[in-house]
């Protein structure tokens, strides 16, 4: 008796250890998609020259051709066609938010 004891329980150890195993059949929950990452892009700064300024509808044209955005409350430090200035500015989708613009 004693002999067919350990090979049986051997045998139901190795036999139950598969299920461990087994392949849920629940379908699992899809994963959640990274945020775009032209959503909001890293504060950056460039200088170049005004192309074209309208305080009317707070946009800033530079020499490279691309327009940013100002702020609501912008104050206009004198900036002119062919003035030097250096923009701080933030990509939020396709635009280009300016955060500041210094002369020079």
């Amino acid at each position: 008796m004693r002999k067919i004891i350990v090979p049986a329980v051997l045998a139901l150890i190795v036999g139950t250890s598969g299920m461990a195993f087994a392949a849920t059949t629940t379908p699992m929950a899809p994963a959640a998609k990274p945020a775009a990452a032209a959503t909001i892009a890293a504060p950056q700064s460039i200088s170049s020259t005004v192309k074209a300024f309208d305080l009317k509808t707070h946009s800033l044209t530079l020499a490279n051709g691309i327009v940013y955005k100002l702020p609501a409350t912008f104050k206009d430090p004198g900036l002119k066609n062919g003035a030097k200035v250096t923009v701080k500015w933030q990509q939020n989708g396709k635009e280009y938010d300016a955060s500041s613009v210094t002369l020079g």
